[in-house]
């Protein structure tokens, strides 16, 4: 997505070891890849804070959550370093490798913190989430974290709940359909009854890039398959698999001649413009919609996205956005107050509202919160940020396809090689046989398990 989804591109150190990781990156390689590091004065302990996600409104809650935590903690300073959605892997990497890793790191995919603790580079989270509260959380909040059985790997900053259907209900009337689509076969009928006058069907991807991968994972849950067996062996030699595919070719012609270079940026933009009547993404659609075309505000609503059958049931893609602690940063005490600092009501409120309805609460405490509420946005459209809210408490994404998945920590590895792109690509551009699509698909999955 514009400034989010784009972080699942990468698995953090792609599967290599800790030795590799300490040891393949020299000064010149750290001084290249880090953050700019500022340095504090000698009497003050610094605590360092990175994360990818730095907007302006973003930025504002960081620096009342780093002022509140600097005044309970006299002598302590905080400094927030940006790293970059797509180059945190490198910067990662450089900071085990040189011994200057931060403190606290939030808002990366949870399976790059997989991979992370995968290699022994984090520390454990469960004192944290002790500090901050378990029972606040969702049920089930932290499963993805626990890759090994009864320790976390780290916690959750907020939830998304990527894949939902947005719908125009303006459009719905006007072409006489009188319920949100539940299947396949009723989204192809509605997108072809809406469809008309400059106004496409829906905004999917096929272009080679993660979110073609991403979003088609989830067309594969919606067939009712998998990527990956619970014991992680590849399982796209499968009817569902083909199902997935034929469908996603059979949208094609609802979707915008552009379709074949869209990104998360172009697919929200063609719905919040009006150019498409169904959309494809988070709760961002709800403050675009309101800033750049309040004409149609009132008629957006989301709900979770149709499945090959009402028996299938729905598959919400969340990257879980995490906090983590590398294991080998200084002032652990501090750090882990620090860690739980960021769930303190007031400030986290303040990093939710910095984007209502996008990220939204792994605290089931704050959900419920009257200052929570107390937000236009959230306030106009409370049944769909309650929906998606529900919808991404539930979720899931490669690295966990499901509650009976082992923790998959090549998914990121698996996302940037654009492997399932490409299948999309080779079948419903191209026309490649099914077959050939299919078994390609499968080797260089196995190729890539096994690297």
């Amino acid at each position: 997505m514009t400034n989010k989804i784009s972080n699942t591109l990468s698995s953090g150190l792609g599967g290599v070891s800790r030795r590799t990781v300490l040891t393949g990156i020299g000064a010149a390689g750290f001084a290249a890849a880090m953050p700019g590091i500022r340095r504090a004065h000698a009497q003050e302990t610094t605590l360092r804070w990175w994360s990818p996600q730095t907007a302006p409104a973003q930025r504002e809650a960081y620096d009342y959550q780093i002022r509140t935590f600097e005044e309970a903690n006299p002598g302590v300073k905080v400094l927030f370093e940006s790293t970059s959605d797509e180059g945190y892997p490198a910067q990662m990497a450089a900071a085990f490798a040189s011994g200057q890793a931060p403190n606290v790191v939030t808002h990366l995919p949870s399976f790059a913190v997989s991979n992370y603790w995968q290699n022994g580079l984090l520390e454990p989270f469960d004192d944290v989430i002790a500090m901050i509260g378990p029972e606040k959380y969702y049920e089930g909040a932290n499963k993805i974290y626990e890759i090994t059985p009864g320790q976390h790997a780290g916690t959750g900053i907020g939830n998304s709940a990527a894949n939902m259907l947005w719908v125009r209900t303006d459009l719905m009337e006007k072409a006489g359909i009188d319920a949100v689509p539940r299947t396949w076969d009723q989204l192809r009928d509605a997108a072809s009854k809406m469809q008309g006058g400059g106004i496409y069907g829906a905004p999917l991807p096929y272009a080679r890039n993660s979110m073609t991968s991403l979003v088609f994972v989830c067309f594969v849950h919606g067939a009712g398959g998998m990527i990956f067996s619970p014991d992680l062996e590849v399982a796209v030699d499968s009817a569902e698999f083909r199902n997935a595919l034929e469908f996603y070719k059979s949208m094609r012609e609802f979707c915008p001649p552009g379709a074949t270079a869209y990104s998360w940026g172009e697919s929200l933009t063609a719905f919040v413009s009006g150019a498409t009547a169904t959309g494809l993404y988070t709760g961002r659609v709800l403050a675009n919609v309101n800033a750049q075309n309040p004409g149609i505000a009132e008629f957006v609503s989301a709900h979770e996205y149709p499945t090959v059958s009402e028996d299938v049931p729905h598959w919400t893609f969340n990257d879980f956005p995490s906090v983590m602690i590398p294991k080998d940063a200084p002032n652990m005490e501090l750090t882990k107050k620090l860690a739980a600092h960021l769930f303190e009501p007031d400030g986290y409120i303040r990093q939710l509202h910095a984007a209502p309805g996008h990220v939204l609460p792994v605290l089931k405490t704050i959900s419920s919160m009257e200052a929570y509420q107390d937000n236009e946005i959230i306030r106009k459209y409370s049944d769909d940020v309650d929906r998606m809210a529900a919808a991404a408490a539930a979720g899931h994404n490669l690295g966990w396809e499901s509650t009976a998945h082992q923790p998959n920590t090549k998914a990121g590895q698996i996302i940037a090689s654009h492997v399932l792109a490409e299948a999309v690509q080779r079948y419903v551009m191209n026309g490649d046989a099914m077959d050939a699509v299919v078994s390609d698909t499968a080797m260089r999955l196995e190729e890539l398990m096994k690297g």
